[in-house]
């Protein structure tokens, strides 16, 4: 029987920290809701938020960076 949960992309890195206004996970960029729905999305639907992610975790570091100054 083949292993599905392999089968599955995740960008999760085992990482989890909520943002300040819980919007989105600072361990991997998922939004809340994205996280809650990922098992039962299609794979073309995973990868094009796994694309959108480096973005995302950028601009969080920066908003972060500006917030701390």
């Amino acid at each position: 029987m083949p292993d599905l949960a392999a089968a599955t992309s995740s960008p999760c890195i085992k990482l989890c920290r909520l943002d300040e206004a819980a919007t989105m996970c600072l361990g991997c960029g998922r939004t809340l809701e994205e996280i809650g729905l990922w098992g039962g999305m299609s794979e073309p639907t995973r990868l094009a938020i796994m694309a959108k992610l480096p973005e995302r975790l950028v601009a969080a570091d920066r908003d972060t960076a500006i917030a701390e100054t």
